[in-house]
């Protein structure tokens, strides 16, 4: 081996070293806990900072600050985030996406106390603790990971972690402290980040801003681990680093010598852009917790003092209204996040990258310098940055079609890393660029007229896809994918759309900021900015636009008038509080105002309020009176009661047939459809009734879509559906309920049902009315937000979704879950008239009684098989005969 091979070989281990120190803190406390810490990278940049102040500042002996920071600080503050940040969100459910914005508010909350306590600028002077050789780095990292795999492996704590892991709730009632495990994974890994900060303080550039992000671009061994195998991750972490290392060999030639160069120098970026758009992805659950994206109420006259607080700049000179150019600017690139967050409940961390590329390719196009085009006019330039960045959108959006959660959360962070590195860090794409104002708009307060009129552009883009079938599609998105893509929402499309829009916001907003400062500036849009605008936006409403343009005057406003960091702290706070309030800061105003509001008279509740006016009809009505049956949907007049239901009404015989052919379904080798024939004919009733784990579920997810069977057919008529998307299947005229009611609670009643009506299978202008009649939810509760609905009046709220797209074919899973006696039989009454009107109804159900009385025919399903079938009084009297005879 050369000599500058094995050189080159040793720099990579160092580096792979503190990797690997990385990928086993990040492992250890996700699964401790379930949390991906991106807080990780700021507590090692506070770790480092800590030592070099008891070192350099204080003048202790580098032993003592050593054991101070590594044994006392770190392990401390992991504990400390556990216990008042974690833990309540834990016991709230312990939500992912909840933890995903705890963990970023941490993040800048640490960033934001190291900028103030220690300045903003470089430091070249932390102390070493371990020499240069990497063997003794490497040492460590592989007795720690030895000594880690080893307690979780063979020991009572790792048994405990593992359970704690897989269902807190169930260890917990096993007798095992969740809580202290919970606290000893976060003490473990605040240690290792620690331990990674002071190694890597003495090579790297020590700032607030540079090591935490240095630090999180290494979450890619983590994540090609699967956040659980320890030795994959010290072995990726030691490979990438050598690999690094080795390409500085390199020295390419030709146009894309930078480019090549600077994956040389960035292959931990590359690495994860790769784990995180095309390993299996891990975190899958909802996008973003409810109460943080739901609509905010703006107070009445919010909007008149906001538009005289944006016009007061006018009247300001000198240095106070060359600060409040930015303003603006950001407002617009932080509208962008409301419309991929509030609008859609999509994460975006990645949004600086958008804003970023827009003042780019703006002062590009200004200066003649973007390839194949002329010189544009600085408006014309930003307006064709704008159509160009737009479609860039899809980097994000495309991932986001099947990632939710953290999966999409690494996503966005790694497209906006890559594109820091790859295009803003490198001469060949910014050096040399300025850029200049529009012709006649170069003063301050002319320029910042202009601002105000493209900020109302932005605003008005904004409002429409708040309004109308597309705003209601949106928040059906964000409220409920599952019950959205069922509805007939084209959830693939939305998200595009959601994305590709934010993408053009954002880099409206990069080009106005850049137009503000004279010059392209990347650290104004580095990866650290786009957390820290993430993190605003959602803690002051992420649904709220007024809340976008109030986030842009507190960062501009601090940073600007304040020590730098005052901003970013005050947002980390901000954020942290979600682990107490949901809703963040809203909610906790919200929460205060109400305990210290005088009492008054009491007011029912809706659940009340329900339960009152059901007595008063009862006690108005003689009990010898029979319940009103809601009206057929096709009319306004039911069936007569003497209607057979086995006969077909003429509207059924042009209807298709849903049925299925040998179908199979398997998950990790156990068979959960075995050969599964099925025909639901319109007119009629079908039941499949059997014990739990029979593939009652699994077929119906099949014929709903959601579930792709492994072998077999679902043919809808003579087409085949088999792989058509649930939102298609809707379309096509299949609709669905939930066994879990899914509803979009954000959404009134009636737009609960207009999303239906608009989305379904023959779109009715008169469908929306006429199901609220049907349902019995016209009146005042046709108004009423469906969050604070009893489950009864939600269930026909998700069924009169259904009806509302005039499905040939209802598919009901559960349908009387949470419904009383008199609800399930008018419930009874209503499937009885649709079937009579023609529609095609399953019905997967648990309630013999409910399926005696309702079905024509009823089919019994075990081990994955369907064993009797036949009408129901024989089917049910033969499985009670079998029951005895057991």
């Amino acid at each position: 081996m050369s000599s500058l091979t094995y050189d080159l070989t040793l720099a990579g281990l160092s580096v792979g070293s503190a990797a690997a120190l990385t990928g086993i803190g990040l492992i250890v406390t996700y699964r401790a806990t379930g949390v991906l810490n991106f807080a990780h990278g700021a507590i090692a940049m506070v770790c480092a900072y800590v030592l070099r102040q008891c070192v350099v500042g204080w003048g202790w002996p580098l032993w003592a600050g050593a054991a101070v920071t590594l044994l006392v600080l770190a392990p401390a503050l992991g504990v400390l985030l556990e216990r008042f940040v974690f833990r309540p969100l834990s016991v709230l459910g312990g939500d992912p996406a909840q933890t995903l914005v705890a963990s970023i508010g941490v993040f800048v909350l640490l960033v934001g106390g190291a900028a103030l306590l220690w300045g903003q600028g470089a430091r070249d002077d932390a102390p070493e603790l371990v020499s240069a050789d990497p063997w003794g780095q490497l040492a460590v990292v592989l007795v720690l990971a030895a000594g880690v795999g080893a307690v979780i492996r063979w020991t009572r704590f790792g048994r405990e972690l593992r359970a704690v892991v897989d269902d807190r709730g169930l260890a917990v009632l096993g007798g095992i402290d969740a809580d202290r495990v919970a606290a000893a994974g976060w003490a473990f890994g605040a240690f290792t980040a620690g331990l990674t900060g002071v190694l890597l303080a003495p090579y790297v550039r020590l700032d607030p801003y540079g090591l935490p992000l240095l630090v999180m671009e290494v979450v890619a061994v983590a994540v090609a681990a699967r956040m659980r195998s320890l030795p994959v991750a010290v072995l990726v972490a030691l490979a990438i680093g050598v690999g690094q290392s080795q390409l500085t060999r390199l020295h390419p030639s030709g146009w894309a010598e930078p480019l090549l160069q600077a994956v040389g120098a960035n292959l931990f970026v590359v690495a994860l852009l790769l784990a995180a758009l095309a390993l299996p992805r891990i975190g899958t659950r909802d996008a973003l917790p409810r109460t943080a994206t739901a609509r905010v109420p703006t107070p009445q006259g919010a909007w008149i003092v906001a538009v005289v607080l944006f016009l007061l700049p006018l009247g300001f000179a000198g240095s106070d209204l060359h600060t409040s150019v930015q303003v603006p600017a950001l407002g617009v690139v932080l509208l962008s996040l409301v419309v991929v967050t509030g609008r859609s409940g999509q994460i975006s961390l990645g949004q600086a990258a958008y804003a970023g590329l827009g003042a780019l390719f703006t002062a590009l196009l200004a200066a003649g310098r973007f390839p194949g085009l002329p010189r544009l006019p600085e408006l014309a330039a930003l307006a064709l940055a704008v159509v160009l960045v737009a479609p860039l959108g899809l980097l994000t959006g495309w991932p986001a079609i099947t990632r939710r959660g953290l999966a999409l959360a690494l996503a966005t962070f790694a497209v906006g890393v890559g594109v820091s590195r790859f295009v803003f860090a490198q001469p060949y794409a910014t050096s040399g660029l300025s850029l200049g104002r529009p012709a006649g708009f170069d003063s301050d307060r002319a320029y910042y007229v202009l601002e105000l009129a493209l900020l109302a552009l932005a605003l008005l883009a904004t409002h429409a896809l708040r309004r109308g079938r597309t705003g209601r599609a949106l928040a059906a998105l964000r409220d409920h994918e599952s019950g959205a893509s069922a509805a007939g929402v084209r959830v693939p499309a939305l998200k595009l759309l959601a994305f590709v829009a934010g993408a053009a916001l954002a880099a409206l907003g990069g080009g106005m900021l850049g137009m503000g400062l004279r010059a392209f500036d990347p650290t104004a849009y580095d990866p650290v900015r786009g957390l820290l605008w993430f993190a605003a936006v959602v803690v002051l409403g992420a649904d709220s636009t007024l809340g976008a343009l109030g986030a842009a005057a507190l960062l501009v406003g601090l940073d600007a008038g304040a020590r730098g960091g005052v901003a970013a702290a005050l947002i980390g706070v901000l954020a942290v509080l979600v682990g107490r309030f949901p809703g963040g800061p809203y909610e906790a105003v919200r929460t205060v105002a109400g305990r210290l509001r005088p009492s008054g008279p009491a007011v029912l509740t809706p659940l009340g309020a329900e339960v009152g006016r059901r007595l008063r009809t009862s006690l108005r009505v003689p009990a010898s009176t029979p319940r009103p049956v809601p009206a057929a949907p096709a009319n306004d007049a039911a069936p007569a009661d003497g209607a057979p239901r086995g006969a077909s009404p003429p509207p059924a015989e042009d209807r298709a047939v849903l049925t299925t052919h040998d179908l199979h379904a398997r998950y990790d080798g156990f068979t959960a459809l075995a050969g599964v024939d099925l025909t639901v004919p319109p007119g009629r009733i079908t039941a499949i009734v059997g014990p739990n784990g029979a593939g009652k579920s699994t077929l119906f997810h099949c014929l709903a879509g959601t579930i792709r069977p492994s072998q077999g057919q679902v043919r809808y008529g003579d087409r085949d559906i088999t792989h058509l998307s649930p939102h298609a299947r809707t379309r096509l005229g299949i609709a669905r309920t939930f066994q879990q009611l899914a509803v979009f609670p954000t959404l009134t009643v009636t737009e609960n049902i207009q999303v239906g009506a608009e989305q379904g299978h023959v779109p009715d202008p008169a469908a929306t009315d006429r199901a609220l009649r049907l349902f019995d939810l016209n009146g005042p509760r046709a108004k009423s937000p469906a969050a604070g609905l009893p489950t009864s009046t939600l269930r026909r709220v998700e069924l009169a979704r259904a009806l509302a797209g005039s499905p040939s074919v209802l598919l009901l899973d559960e349908p009387a879950a949470g419904l009383d006696t008199a609800e399930v039989a008018a419930l009874a009454r209503v499937l009885k008239a649709l079937a009579a009107d023609g529609t095609a109804l399953l019905v997967v159900e648990h309630d013999l009684d409910l399926v005696a009385d309702l079905a024509d025919v009823v089919h019994v399903m075990t081990a994955g098989r369907v064993i009797a079938s036949g009408p129901p009084a024989h089917v049910l009297d033969t499985l009670d005969a079998r029951e005895t005879a057991v």
